[in-house]
């Protein structure tokens, strides 16, 4: 069975999250961002990995990846993360006045 993952991760330097999409698993991905081997993040590492959803179809999974990186899925990743951005208060949450945080810094992985 072929899986597709659509994963968020969390930079820790500059508190801003990258949703991404990847056949490979998200913790292999993670590894991959925080080694350096994704230009776009390169700069903005370490990351950690916050939340991953799996699918089946890739395109379903390319799908949930551009809903997520939209208004309403900034609206949505606020809802579901909503304790974990509260424990972070350093992070900026998703679609807040400073900007989107996703807007600038996704990846189509």
């Amino acid at each position: 069975m072929e899986k597709h993952f659509v994963y968020v991760l969390l930079s820790t330097r500059d508190g801003k999250l990258y949703i991404g999409q990847t056949s490979n698993h998200p913790e292999f991905r993670l590894r991959e961002h925080n080694l350096g081997r994704v230009t776009s993040t390169k700069v903005r590492r370490p990351f950690e990995l916050i939340y991953y959803e799996m699918y089946r179809l890739k395109r379903d999974a390319l799908g949930r990846e551009k809903f997520l990186k939209g208004g309403s899925g900034h609206k949505y990743l606020s809802k579901q993360l909503k304790w974990f951005f509260d424990m972070h208060r350093g992070v900026e949450q998703p679609g807040s006045s400073q900007g989107s945080i996703l807007g600038s810094s996704v990846g189509n992985n």
